[in-house]
């Protein structure tokens, strides 16, 4: 294939191609696409603020308990529609443990059938045109969908009755409209409960295909019962599609489970499902019960594809067992099925990981040679992006140099390719120099070029540069985009200049860019870190104002940083604004402005704060109470303190270490031991402790209540453990500062019976005060029972 220009698009339709020799084939896919992807989105994203779920769709609220849904994050969903990527529900586990947990079920499943396997007609992936995408229906629906903050019964009204009118394709282009997956299904659901409207079985199929590329793991199981409850055809991939979600969130064993639940279901293994179970394997750092379940499919009749082949070679480069990775692609062709350019390129990018560039060069001599594959264009692209991508600029530059010494055009997909990986490692020099050579070239660099270099000079610093930058391209006729502005921000904040980087965002509008949420994140949080917190909070409210809702942790990072400023009344204000605006709030965020209170000693605000919990749905952890507790602690109300941690064991949750400590310290402050064994005894039956006893003693020596210390001391020296015997160190050292030693001598004795060994150098203290307190046989007996035991006082300077 000669390929003189690729976009983004047809660079990477062009590398998957390789691996669509069968239906199912996200498991290539996930293999090897992230050969470009991962590089054009590095390109991109330059300014290194994570947000995974930009300009996403939000519902408000369904009225049928459909409930919220947030922008990267998961809202408080109804019984039926929880879509959180966290959700894996104790009743899933529950069935997973009942139908078998051994990592054979793979094995056990794919013998269990024999005989041929007919391929029947599937409807796995339904293509969706572009006239679905701009049916006046879809985009009125998406539009409805999009109104998060007015969302009313009216508007659900006018998106029930629209429903009504859709046929099947119309629905799954809706679907696949939802820049977040979680909204996709919230909607699924929804409309699956709307009278006189049925799914039709091709949106099932289009619903898991959007949900096998994320972690809804839990989602693409509910579709599946849902589709075998109501009697709905389940080919091989749609169990495929779960497996594959499951096995995205890491959870290897449930996806292999779903291979049980196919079983059960009586449909018939095919070579996509096996691929897909392959792939599971290797992914779960299974190899070797990987290779038992390829020899075993081949036995029931089911041939191995170059698929198959490519994810056992991605396998063993996993594992770093090149050799044998090369060892099986020279296989491939005596089994009928002779290994493509992603056999070899899935090799070459562990090579080039490892910067073995000779190795590379050998393997390409190895393609031409043994299977007449000849390096293209997309070999050359592949290994530029890989070699940029893992760091190695300089053989990235010398292949993109070979290439076209070949007369292969490299365009400007990989030349900004490894710009930018000059550009991450700080050599801008080399990086403009390449730019200049893309001009003589005449390879117009683009904007995800100049983005690039523009996020470069600010790592360094040199905002200067980075601004002179974003006016050379619009000279060039190449127009700066909101990734291109953002990047700028961004060095304005990390380097104090957030009001300018304020500035130039009210700004936007006249120099025609748009800021999304990363920008005005970017800004907010310059404002923060150079304490302008009130201008940060009036940017935060201009952000949700524009339809962009700040997340969890950025709220929690500007509440945080007022109440660290002692700005706690500010802080519950822009909680409450943050939560009636519609905005992700989770117990992070009410427990931080409740330790704000807790720290100026606004106890009354703390629990005020509580009572707002529990009012707007959203649950104390312990963590929370420990707070709580803390703060009463300190002012002398036990009682009422004691009663938030029998609230909290009563409701489920278990105490952290912090819990342990803080209650005993503010009741062995107060000596009330009795009253804080009795509570400890209750926390211990929720959430055993080993040290708490320890940490009693300790505490109690160190405000001086040695007696009700050494009463303790028989339930520490239960176990004899060198903690135990650290424990009773400090117990002797107060004793002997409170001028005692009589006492410490008695501790000391304790230990030996427990074959608990003091400390030599600190029983030589207590010796020495024995004897000045005229306490000579008991002097003596301490030290003649070290020499017992064999041990000298040379001993302790050796």
């Amino acid at each position: 294939m000669c390929l003189l220009r690729l976009n983004r698009y047809q660079l990477g339709k062009v590398l998957t191609s390789h691996f669509y020799a069968n239906n199912f084939s996200c498991t290539a896919l996930s293999l090897y696409s992230s050969t470009t992807n991962s590089v054009l989105s590095a390109c991109y994203s330059t300014t290194n603020i994570g947000n995974e779920h930009e300009g996403k769709c939000q519902i408000k609220s369904f009225n049928d308990g459909l409930g919220k849904v947030g922008s990267g994050f998961s809202g408080d969903l109804g019984p039926v529609a929880s879509v959180s990527d966290t959700d894996e529900s104790e009743e899933e586990e529950k069935e997973g443990e009942g139908e078998g947990s051994s990592d054979d079920e793979s094995l056990e499943f794919i013998s269990s059938f024999h005989g041929n396997h007919e391929q029947r007609d599937t409807i796995a992936r339904v293509e969706i045109g572009d006239s679905e995408f701009r049916h006046p229906l879809v985009k009125e629906i998406c539009r409805l969908i999009s109104l998060r903050s007015a969302w009313n019964p009216k508007f659900e009204g006018q998106l029930r009755h629209l429903l009504r009118g859709l046929k099947p394709p119309l629905v799954c282009a809706v679907l696949r409209s939802q820049l977040d997956e979680r909204v996709a299904l919230n909607f699924f659901y929804w409309a699956d409960r709307q009278w006189r409207y049925q799914h039709d079985t091709i949106v099932y199929y289009t619903m898991l295909d959007i949900l096998s590329k994320t972690k809804l793991c839990q989602g693409a199981r509910r579709v599946l019962r849902l589709m075998t409850r109501r009697g709905i055809d389940c080919s091989p991939e749609a169990f495929g599609f779960v497996m594959v979600s499951y096995s995205r969130a890491g959870k290897f064993r449930n996806a292999l489970r779903i291979l049980t639940l196919m079983q059960k279901a009586g449909v018939e293994p095919n070579l996509s499902i096996c691929n897909t179970a392959i792939y599971v394997l290797v992914k779960g750092n299974k190899l070797e019960k990987a290779l038992r379940f390829f020899e075993r499919m081949q036995v029931t009749g089911i041939k191995p594809n170059v698929v198959t082949y490519n994810c056992l070679i991605k396998g063993y480069c996993d594992l770093n067992r090149i050799e044998d990775a090369l060892e099986l692609i020279a296989e491939m062709p005596s089994k009928g099925c002779p290994p493509d350019k992603v056999s070899y390129y899935t090799v070459m990018g562990f090579l080039c990981k490892e910067k073995k560039i000779e190795d590379v060069k050998r393997l390409m001599e190895n393609m031409i040679q043994n299977n007449n594959l000849v390096p293209d264009q997309v070999t050359y692209n592949t290994l530029i992006h890989m070699l940029s991508k893992h760091g190695h600029a300089d053989d990235a530059l010398a292949f993109l140099k070979e290439a076209e010494d070949k007369g292969f055009h490299i365009d400007k997909i990989g030349y900004s390719a490894i710009v930018h990986s000059f550009c991450k490692t700080g050599r801008m020099g080399d990086a403009k120099s390449l730019v200049i050579n893309m001009y003589s070239r005449s390879c117009n660099p683009d904007v995800v070029t100049y983005t690039a270099i523009i996020d470069g000079f600010c790592r360094l610093g040199k905002i200067d540069e980075a601004k002179k930058m974003l006016q050379q391209m619009n000279k060039h006729g190449c127009k700066p985009n909101t990734v291109s502005y953002t990047a700028l921000l961004n060095g304005f904040c990390h380097n104090g200049k957030s009001l300018e980087a304020r500035e130039m965002l009210s700004a936007s509008e006249e120099h025609s860019w748009t800021p999304n949420a990363i920008t005005y994140g970017v800004v907010m949080h310059g404002l923060r870190r150079e304490g302008k917190l009130s201008e940060a909070c009036d940017l935060s409210r201009e952000m949700v104002e524009k339809g962009f809702f700040p997340n969890l942790v950025e709220i929690n990072l500007l509440i945080q940083s007022l109440c660290q400023n002692q700005k706690v009344i500010e802080a519950k204000k822009y909680l409450e604004e943050c939560l009636s605006k519609g905005c992700a709030i989770n117990v992070v965020n009410f427990t931080t402005v409740i330790h704000g209170f807790c720290q100026i000693g606004d106890l009354e605000g703390a629990l005020s704060v509580l009572d707002d919990m529990y009012l707007s749905n959203k649950h104390p952890d312990a963590v929370t109470y420990t707070a709580l507790f803390d703060a009463l602690g300190k002012k002398g109300r036990l009682d009422e303190a004691a009663e938030l941690i029998l609230k909290m064991l009563s409701k489920g949750l278990d105490p952290t270490p912090v819990t342990y400590r803080s209650v005993i310290h503010h009741y062995c402050q107060c000596g009330r031991v009795d009253d804080v064994l009795k509570l400890l005894e209750k926390m211990l039956a929720r959430q055993p402790q080993r040290t708490v006893y320890n940490q009693i003693i300790e505490k109690l020596c160190d405000f001086g209540n040695h007696e009700e210390a050494e009463k303790l001391l028989w339930k520490v020296l239960r176990t004899a453990s060198k903690l135990d015997a650290n424990t009773c160190h400090i117990l002797m050292e107060s004793y002997l500062n409170k001028g005692t030693a009589l006492s410490a001598y008695k501790v000391a004795c304790r230990m030996f019976r427990r074959n608990l060994i003091p400390d030599l150098r600190l029983c030589e203290k207590v010796s020495k005060k024995l004897v000045l307190d005229g306490k000579l046989v008991e002097a003596d007996n301490l030290m003649i029972q070290f020499v017992e035991r064999g041990i000298q006082q040379n001993d302790m300077h050796l």
